[in-house]
């Protein structure tokens, strides 16, 4: 059991109407979106969840998920609501003989983000889960050092109600990247930090694009990582950055943004940028060259230092 205080601005519950849920059901269920993702899912426990991306052949993402099971042959896949159709038909289409059905589920199951306290048992740890009379209850990394849930099934618990941008400014700042459809074939994994926050097994063996993604982690090619960064302008997903000392071409690219939860009228975002221009300090804008400032803050994990 957590708790804090309940009418905390960023304590509550929300209905996340822009995440869907994909159902895989069958006896290859599991095997399947092995093959298919960035994780491991055969080893994958009722008491886990796990992050995984869904990669083009050439290793860029078109899809993240949070993937628990429901029973040994019924996974659940958590995604952005805008790409949920289009990730589904691609996925069939690799199905073949492989028992496995897939199907879109988020009607049957509303997926709500829960912020802060609750006042029953909760999962100690990210990426894992328990269930709650039929419904799941996943934790998902920390924003801004407050705790967040992923509650799917109905009847989600009586709680404040917390407004949608705090549910993403909180995302944003839990430095955890999911794919939007404005962002997707954007990035290889790692450059929104997928490995870091638990979303790629280098050890799971093939999926598609993984050769790309193992390459960009061990031959030490990667010019690009996620940054947090606050802004005065209102920012979106798929907004490019430009640095001023190379104001030619993009230095980055907008994966997550969020207005502030306090008024201020800033916003933040998470967005891939040139990892040189960053550690240079360099002068990084919104939307061009002379666009609006972006002011760097510290992510919630480490990045590994370059060799």
């Amino acid at each position: 059991m957590e708790s804090s205080a309940p009418n905390h601005p960023l304590n509550g519950l929300v209905r996340l109407d822009d995440w869907g849920v994909i159902r895989a059901v069958g006896d290859d269920a599991r095997s399947f979106l092995h093959g298919q993702l960035t994780q491991d899912m055969l080893g994958l426990s009722a008491a886990q969840a796990r992050l995984a991306g869904y990669c083009s052949a050439k290793g860029r993402l078109l899809a993240t998920f949070v993937v628990w099971q429901r029973s040994p042959s019924e996974l659940l896949l958590a995604c952005s609501a805008d790409l949920l159709g289009a990730t589904l038909k691609r996925l069939s289409m690799f199905v073949l003989r492989a028992r496995c059905k897939l199907s879109d589920a988020s009607t049957e199951i509303p997926l709500y983000g829960i912020a802060g306290g609750l006042p029953i048992e909760v999962p100690s740890a990210p990426w894992t889960r328990v269930e709650h009379g039929g419904a799941d209850l996943v934790r998902l990394p920390d924003g801004a050092g407050v705790a967040r849930f992923l509650w799917a099934g109905t009847e989600p618990p009586a709680l404040h109600a917390l407004r949608a941008d705090a549910w993403r400014w909180l995302e944003v700042q839990s430095g955890v990247a999911r794919i939007v459809a404005a962002s997707i074939e954007q990035f290889v994994p790692q450059m929104v930090n997928l490995e870091l926050v638990g979303g790629v097994d280098f050890q799971k063996g093939c999926y598609p694009g993984q050769e790309v993604v193992a390459r960009s982690q061990y031959r030490g090619t990667l010019k690009r990582r996620a940054f947090l960064f606050d802004s005065d302008a209102a920012a979106s997903p798929g907004q490019e950055i430009f640095a001023v000392d190379d104001p030619g071409q993009p230095a980055g690219l907008v994966a997550l943004a969020a207005p502030a939860p306090d008024g201020s009228g800033r916003w933040a975002l998470l967005a891939e940028a040139k990892i040189a221009a960053v550690d240079d300090g360099a002068a990084l804008h919104l939307a061009s060259p002379d666009g609006p400032d972006l002011t760097h803050r510290p992510l919630p994990y480490a990045l590994p230092v370059a060799a």
